[in-house]
């Protein structure tokens, strides 16, 4: 919904929403989050093989954005699928029976969409719950209440953005880590690397290879010049790696400042929840590391077959005290 409007329709869209994951609000869930991975861990135990894409990555980007639209739990689980498949749906690995082609992805999201305006219409029926979805419901957007389908339309965005790309974060960060120990010693011995640490995982591991776009008037970028219609192809991989811009740009370097990175976007369609997903990933891998005291890669990592998602779909790992 968000991701195909222009301004000045889409600030107003926008703007109802921004309050709601603002710093000081998302900083109130830190107990929240760190609950929710505590629990995670303790479920797989002290001294455990694991897979750590689908044991520990996988749950917490869903109990979080479960319990912030007040979601029901039984869902949860099927909706990560489905928000897998908007992304990743062309791997045969994670979708064995299902249809590879753009198609199947639609399909996917289709089903999000149907869910979530079945949601909105039971919410309307009840008290307000103290959640995401009371201010979606009671707040107008460019001068109007949303629709059951525009609900739909919006939960299958913000589902999805929320799911996989912390995920990818979370998998490939630690993948990062793995590869290079001295920057996990550096980590080990200062916590207080974790935030950089987090940018430095964005940029070298970013969830989203490309994001398209159409240009909506004739202009030139660096020479080149862009016809009004024209597809353009931002490719974040590259950006993220850019020499121009980061010093050493092939060194995966925790320390690494300032750190520009291009992951949550730029302009107007910057990330909604880039600080959710910060303190996503701050809190999970404080908890990660000051549980487990040896990490160990036990097999070949695996990435998701997508030329969107830059994906782990497999990271094998021995986890011990």
């Amino acid at each position: 919904m968000l991701l195909s409007m222009d301004p000045p329709r889409h600030i107003s869209y926008r703007k109802p929403l921004a309050p709601e994951f603002a710093r000081r609000v998302i900083a109130g869930m830190e107990s929240q989050i760190r609950e929710i991975t505590v629990d995670i861990f303790s479920a797989v135990g002290d001294n455990s093989d694991v897979e750590f894409v689908h044991d520990m990555v996988g749950p917490l980007p869903t109990q979080v954005i479960g319990q912030l639209f007040g979601l029901p739990e039984k869902d949860w689980e099927w909706l990560h699928r489905l928000s897998q498949m908007n992304t990743s749906g062309q791997d045969p690995d994670l979708n064995p029976d299902g249809d590879l082609s753009e198609a199947g992805s639609a399909d996917s999201s289709m089903q999000m969409a149907m869910y979530g305006m079945a949601f909105a219409k039971e919410r309307r029926a009840v008290a307000p719950q103290g959640d995401l979805m009371d201010v979606i419901l009671g707040q107008e957007f460019n001068g109007r209440f949303l629709t059951d389908a525009d609900i739909g339309s919006l939960l299958v965005q913000m589902i999805t953005a929320g799911n996989d790309t912390t995920v990818t974060m979370m998998a490939g960060g630690l993948w990062a880590l793995l590869e290079h120990p001295t920057q996990l010693q550096m980590l080990r011995d200062d916590a207080s690397l974790l935030p950089g640490a987090v940018e430095e995982i964005l940029r070298w591991f970013n969830p989203l290879h490309y994001f398209r776009r159409t240009a909506s008037e004739d202009t030139e970028i660096s020479g080149t010049k862009i016809a009004k219609g024209d597809k353009v192809a931002m490719y974040y991989t590259s950006a993220n790696r850019d020499e121009a811009v980061f010093e050493d740009s092939q060194a995966f370097d925790i320390t690494r400042s300032p750190n520009p990175q291009l992951s949550f976007g730029i302009g107007e369609h910057f990330c909604l929840g880039v600080h959710l997903a910060r303190l996503e990933g701050r809190i999970f891998f404080e908890e990660l590391l000051r549980r487990f005291g040896k990490i160990e890669l036990s097999g070949a990592p695996e990435r998701v077959r997508s030329n969107l998602n830059n994906g782990v779909k497999r990271l094998p790992v021995n986890l011990s005290l």
